[in-house]
């Protein structure tokens, strides 16, 4: 997921969320209306699964017939996403959709040279200030999720070792972008609120979707002590490196029970097809479509899949019901700054941070707001109680 800002990157998220995508019009008749789709991978690799399944959701939601469906697999971040969303343009696509982050910028280029097709990309940041009235960036309160799933890691350390463990936890990552950091962190505070005590190491692949090098980190971790993993990373690797090693796993994207039977708890994951209906109606009914989207459980964008019932803790089930309650009500802030640290030191503001260039995520209630600025991450802390063992961007 290919996804999210570098530290570097904040400066361009100093937008509003609704500023203006195109502007009204007459819509497309629904039988002329032809969809394209980027795909960093395929259905074998869980990201990319997840977003075709959103997209199946939308066919299914709009009524439309799958030959107005135009997918292309296996586009590298690279001139052959340029090449892949100019040839969805030529194909008549009024709207094209990209699900990379390394897409952006091929992206971009091509929106450039269409300007009356819609382009809708996954996970960046730099449609607003593109210039570019057709150019979309979308993203989900992935962080919501992965906080619940931290609560149902935490529920089976608690049953193992107790809620007082300063047990060790392991964390696969892809890169070390924003996004990954930010997911890392919401899960890593889901578990300390369970478990206050437990501590987590992050080690990066420096890939999205590689199995054996995703199994051959999460053996790293296991080797070094930790005694639960999940991961930032598309495929089944971390899973089955735990299944093996008899340790429990929280997943992403995907359900891991078939790759961990025994051992996987549950996943945290996006559904795609939320905002990709909302997206293709928007085109139907010649409404805009905002500069940059996001939204998260409540309005369903987010949630975590099947709860393993041979794995996870008593009492889970009605955990997790109560978190998400908190979550959809506001009382309860993911980020809440009283519950993390920095070198010891509570974040008040992030005006005169390295990285954010004036901006602030503070919230005056006091919790730092991602996604709330614009769609793309922003969240770039190490909090105190987080190893990272490498750095790959």
């Amino acid at each position: 997921m290919k996804k999210a800002l570098a530290v570097g990157l904040a400066a361009a998220m100093a937008v509003s969320m609704t500023a203006p995508g195109y502007a009204e019009g007459d819509g497309v008749a629904k039988e002329d209306l032809k969809v394209g789709i980027i795909y960093i991978g395929d259905e074998n690799e869980g990201y990319s699964a997840a977003h075709m399944a959103g997209i199946d959701e939308m066919v299914e939601n709009l009524g439309l017939e799958e030959d107005q469906v135009i997918e292309k697999t296996l586009i590298g971040e690279n001139e052959a996403a340029y090449d892949a969303a100019a040839d969805l343009a030529d194909q008549g696509c009024q709207i094209v959709f990209a699900n990379s982050f390394g897409h952006e910028t091929y992206v971009l280029q091509a929106a450039g040279e269409y300007p009356e097709v819609q382009f809708c990309h996954a996970t960046g940041y730099k449609a607003a200030s593109s210039g570019l009235a057709n150019v979309h960036n979308f993203f989900a309160n992935i962080y919501e999720a992965r906080y619940v799933a931290g609560v149902v890691a935490g529920m089976k350390l608690a049953e193992l070792y107790g809620a007082d463990t300063d047990a060790k936890i392991g964390y696969v990552g892809a890169y070390s972008y924003a996004e990954v950091k930010s997911g890392y962190t919401a899960f890593f505070l889901g578990v300390r609120s369970i478990c206050p005590n437990v501590t987590m190491e992050v080690k990066y692949t420096g890939s999205w979707a590689n199995q054996a090098l995703e199994k051959e980190t999460a053996e790293a971790l296991i080797a070094d002590g930790c005694v639960l993993v999940s991961q930032h990373a598309d495929t089944t690797g971390a899973a089955s490196a735990a299944e093996a090693a008899g340790i429990y796993d929280v997943g992403y994207n995907v359900s891991m029970i078939d790759a961990a039977p025994n051992y996987a708890l549950t996943s945290s994951a996006i559904n795609w097809g939320s905002y990709i209906t909302y997206a293709v109606e928007c085109m139907l009914n010649g409404e805009e479509i905002p500069v940059d989207w996001c939204q998260g459980h409540s309005e369903n964008a987010v949630y975590l899949t099947e709860l393993n019932s041979a794995a996870i803790a008593e009492g889970t089930e009605e955990k997790v019901e109560e978190v998400w309650a908190a979550i959809d009500s506001g009382e309860l802030k993911v980020f809440d700054t009283s519950t993390w640290t920095v070198g010891g030191e509570t974040i008040t503001s992030t005006k005169d941070l390295e990285g954010f260039n004036g901006i602030e995520y503070i919230s005056p209630d006091g919790y730092f707001m991602e996604s709330e600025i614009a769609s793309a991450p922003a969240f770039t802390f190490v909090i105190d109680g987080i190893t990272e063992l490498n750095t790959v961007y």
